[in-house]
């Protein structure tokens, strides 16, 4: 009952400052949502929520025209004269009669492609058109689900935080944004937040982002992490058929009603319909769709977008009013939907934009922008909550102050920190969240491995996490884990202890030592589940490692925007280990048979690779992402790069001191790395490194520079970009002048996506090629072809490449298997 008064309470309350009010339905009194209704020549306006009302604040009483329009019905246009607020004005829209009467049909084609030959050419005029803007934008977004699992692989859960009601469904995450944006092509872009709400959090900044939220169908392409081509792009009419639905006029202007189907449905492209103005040749409205498989993300069944368009006469273009996008997606029995709207309003397309106009930040919020009261929202807000939406802000920030406090957060800590008689083999944690601290345990059985080294192997350990705010931008760490195989019958031990201060800068120090088993190549190529397999059932034990003794401090920060710093000094003492072990389960041969530790000499069972020698290492590194552009709020910094430039690392590598002093030495070296789309043909990928050594002559082996080979035919990286895939581990590691290069092209559909047959498939075409230069060797390459996005249903984490090397002369070739699901797990 409580509630129930609240949600009056604010109803009032909202419908006394709301101006103009009232509710759009259809001829059957349907609720219509996402219309637009504004007042006429002018960019005040709103849209329709899902239950079909709207407010609109003119600011003071007198006589207004609004106009009130919806895809696929008839414009109403409706004169009221405001004596006193709130004025109630409530629409009927009839569904739009459409007609051919008037169109000439000619019997070799649908009149439809005349007119999209017309808007494709002047598709760049009208992209000049909205070239450079500024905008005030509103947008909400929603997610739901529905019949959540109690457990998903076997895990508990719950009730998301009080989100799911009794059929464990409901609004998971609902949040709004006001702001102000600015635009210049070709890649300009501001948005500074005024306003931002998130339900349940009152301290929370919404993820909402007009950049990432703006689409423009006069582009060629829609980014939708494939690129989707647009139905009016330059070369749509590969893409598309078309068909000309009907007519109507708006303002003594006559409105094509096109239909849009795909000529190859598992292409990237959208279906649906488009209208255009005929003459203008500009978009009067869209509402389309595209599904997951077309953008490659199996869980997403289905995208819509609805985009609504009026006409500027001051300036002679057809202007986006409002969009919407829509989305259902499942995995793992977890279903539901999303819902996003975007209102634009106060359009200025002639700004007065100066050097200091744009920067690399390209997101950003006003001081308070999250602390705005329920008044501001009521006064502000352009598109009226729903019911449900309602309820769901009343429900969750009710529970704010409840759930900060100790007895509701230890309620929550004490289902999760049940203990299974699994855990002392899994792992357990244990959490106070009231007090920000929690503590981990890592159990034995997910670590078992095995190594000639060591034998089987495992590891277990303690992990301390505190942190001292409530987004967890200041935090401590500490961890220490045991490690014991038991054919070498050792044990070591190893901690660690971070703290981290910021998220602005990310500013960070580490101290970590104790003893563990080390690959000479740093990098891991070979992980312990990959080698455990490849040792104990094809008798390939290509995992090379020695004993590390060590004690390092690190330092990171990130200097400035684009320049990031990481330090590390410590002292290590290296010493070689031997095989103690020959047991695999499948004999596969006399012709096969396990390899000694040394990576120099694999049969050499005798002399080590490296001798025992002590040294002080140091490093820097300095990270340089040209361009890079950034989102920020007053608490953290996200970096999300810039795709026209490359990222430039550069280290300096220097070890002194060395029991030996043949072992001191230097290194120089640098790695250049981009990927970025071209459009509908794919993704293109390159990594340039290179580095030259001084005083290397005599240095350990630990030291040299080692490339990433792969002797198992297995990959797992989601591209090949610092992998050679057939080059074995150790064979041309060097401590002399290096150069390697690595180039990759994923087509995403462009070419597999138009053969009949192999398009329902759903695969994408990859081609690479790689090479390696060192000093006073013949350089080794690779070339490769495979497909990519192998799966079933929404399960698509499978590649297969052909790979052909050449060294020295002699030219191999094998398929090489690519399990990307190993990546993602951290296996």
């Amino acid at each position: 009952m409580k509630r129930l008064f609240f949600v009056l309470l604010f109803l009032v309350s909202l419908v006394s400052e709301a101006q103009i009010v009232g509710k759009v339905t259809d001829t059957s009194k349907a609720p219509l949502a996402n219309v637009n209704v504004y007042v006429q020549n002018t960019y005040t306006g709103t849209t329709t929520n899902d239950d079909g009302n709207f407010e609109l604040n003119v600011g003071r009483e007198g006589k207004y025209i609004i106009i009130v329009q919806y895809l696929g019905y008839t414009k109403v246009t409706k004169e009221v004269n405001i004596e006193s607020f709130p004025y109630i004005l409530n629409i009927t829209l009839k569904e739009e009669t459409t007609s051919l009467d008037e169109v000439v049909i000619n019997s070799s084609e649908d009149p439809a492609y005349r007119i999209i030959r017309a808007t494709i050419a002047q598709r760049k005029e009208n992209l000049e058109k909205i070239s450079e803007y500024t905008a005030d934008f509103y947008s909400r977004g929603l997610w739901k689900v529905k019949d959540v699992p109690e457990k998903i692989l076997g895990q508990e859960v719950g009730n998301l935080e009080g989100a799911l009601d009794s059929t464990r469904s409901g609004i998971i995450y609902l949040s709004e944004t006001i702001s102000k944006i600015s635009y210049q092509q070709p890649n300009d872009f501001n948005e500074r937040i005024i306003a931002s709400k998130v339900s349940g959090r009152d301290n929370g900044f919404s993820f909402n982002s007009a950049q990432e939220s703006t689409f423009s169908f006069y582009e060629n392409t829609i980014d939708l992490r494939a690129a989707i081509v647009s139905p009016i792009a330059n070369n749509a009419l590969s893409y598309y058929d078309y068909k000309l639905d009907g007519v109507f006029y708006e303002n003594g202007k006559l409105i094509n009603k096109i239909i849009v189907i795909p000529k190859r449905p598992k292409d990237r492209v959208f279906s649906g319909q488009i209208y255009i103005v005929e003459d203008d040749w500009q978009l009067y409205g869209v509402e389309i769709k595209t599904t997951g498989s077309a953008i490659q993300v199996p869980f997403i069944k289905e995208i819509v977008f609805k985009q609504n368009f009026k006409y500027d006469k001051d300036y002679d273009f057809w202007v986006k009013l409002s969009q919407t996008i829509d989305f259902g997606f499942g995995f793992m029995g977890l279903n539901g939907e999303g819902h996003y709207i975007c209102n634009y309003s106060n359009y200025d397309f002639e700004p007065n934009f100066d050097k200091d106009s744009f920067s690399n930040e390209v997101l950003s919020f006003e001081p308070e922008a999250n602390k705005k009261d329920s008044l501001f929202w009521k006064g502000t807000r352009p598109v009226p909550l729903t019911n449900e939406e309602l309820n769901d802000y009343i429900k969750k920030d009710s529970l704010q102050t409840l759930r900060r406090s100790k007895p509701y957060l230890d309620s929550i800590d004490n289902m999760s920190n049940k203990f299974s008689f699994t855990a002392p083999l899994l792992g357990y944690t244990y959490t106070e969240s009231y007090e920000k601290w929690r503590l981990s345990y890592e159990g034995p059985v997910p670590g078992i491995a095995f190594n000639t080294v060591q034998g089987y192997n495992s590891n277990a350990g303690l992990s301390f996490f505190k942190w001292y705010n409530e987004n967890q931008t200041n935090w401590i760490a500490a961890s220490l884990n045991a490690t014991y195989g038991i054919d070498e019958d050792k044990l070591r031990f190893q901690g660690r202890i971070t703290k981290n201060f910021n998220r602005k800068n990310n500013l960070r120090f580490s101290l970590s030592g104790g003893s563990k088993l080390e690959q000479f190549n740093s990098s891991e190529p070979i992980s312990p589940l990959i080698n455990s397999i490849s040792t104990l059932f094809f008798e390939r034990n290509y995992m090379k490692l020695y004993k590390l003794d060590f004690a390092r401090l690190e330092y990171q920060q990130e200097l400035f925007n684009g320049l990031e710093t990481r330090v590390r000094v410590g002292h290590e003492n290296r010493s070689p280990v031997f095989n103690n072990s020959d047991h695999y389960y499948i004999n596969n041969g006399s012709d096969v048979s396990y390899t000694s530790n040394n990576p120099l000499a694999p049969t050499d069972f005798t002399n080590p690779a490296i001798e025992e020698h002590s040294i002080l290492k140091s490093d820097i590194a300095f990270r340089i992402t040209f361009g890079q552009k950034y989102f920020s709020n007053p608490d953290m910094k996200f970096n999300i790069g810039n795709e026209l430039y490359p990222r430039l690392t550069i280290r300096f590598e220097n070890g002194l001191g060395a029991s030996d002093s043949d072992y001191n030495f230097s290194q120089l070296s640098g790695e250049l790395y981009q990927d970025f789309g071209l459009g509908n043909k794919g993704e293109f990928y390159y990594r340039v490194k290179g580095g030259t050594f001084f005083n290397g002559d005599d240095i350990s082996f630990v030291d040299y520079q080692h490339f990433n080979g792969n002797q198992t035919r297995v990959g797992t990286s989601p591209n090949y970009t610092n992998t050679f895939n057939l080059l074995p581990y150790y064979d041309l590691s060097t401590n002399k002048s290096y150069l390697e290069g690595h180039m990759e092209h994923d087509f995403r559909g462009w070419i597999l996506g138009k053969i009949p047959g192999i398009n329902q498939l759903n695969f994408n075409l990859v081609v690479g090629a790689h090479v390696l230069a060192t000093q006073d060797r013949k350089p080794y390459s690779e070339f490769s072809v495979g497909v990519d996005n192998l799966g079933f249903g929404v399960y698509r984490l499978l590649r297969v490449d052909y790979v052909r090397s050449n060294y020295n002369g002699v030219q191999d070739g094998a398929f090489v298997f690519g399990l990307k699901f190993l990546d993602l797990l951290g296996l």
